[in-house]
């Protein structure tokens, strides 16, 4: 299993994520957005599995800085320059991916692991 984490320090919906693996020692890789955002490719696969507007974190402080419920924009061009908008955590396991806690859809991926 291959599960790579996208979120902030500061998240606590990312804080969980992490805890949620680390309880069944499932081991992870960590990327804080706030330092280090998403490639294109890495964007790209995740969107495979959620839609690119369901990545966009509409409650944030950085949505309504930037006033994008305003204004027309290439959702993947903006999320690739402004890596705080993304909706975190991003949960990564090879082709699947889920965008906030998905515990649920986590614990399927484990057991799949398991066989």
């Amino acid at each position: 299993m291959n599960i790579q984490i996208f979120g902030t320090k500061k998240c606590r919906e990312t804080a969980k994520a992490l805890r949620f693996f680390k309880e069944r020692g499932v081991k992870v890789h960590n990327v804080d957005l706030a330092e280090k955002g998403m490639s294109r490719g890495e964007l790209s696969s995740v969107a495979r599995s959620v839609p690119y507007e369901d990545l966009i974190d509409k409650d944030g402080k950085e949505y309504s800085r930037m006033n994008l419920q305003y204004i027309k924009h290439d959702i993947e061009k903006v999320l690739l320059e402004n890596p705080l908008l993304i909706k975190t955590p991003i949960v990564r396991n090879g082709n699947s991916a889920t965008s906030g806690y998905a515990s649920e859809i986590w614990k399927g991926w484990i057991a799949a692991e398991k066989g």
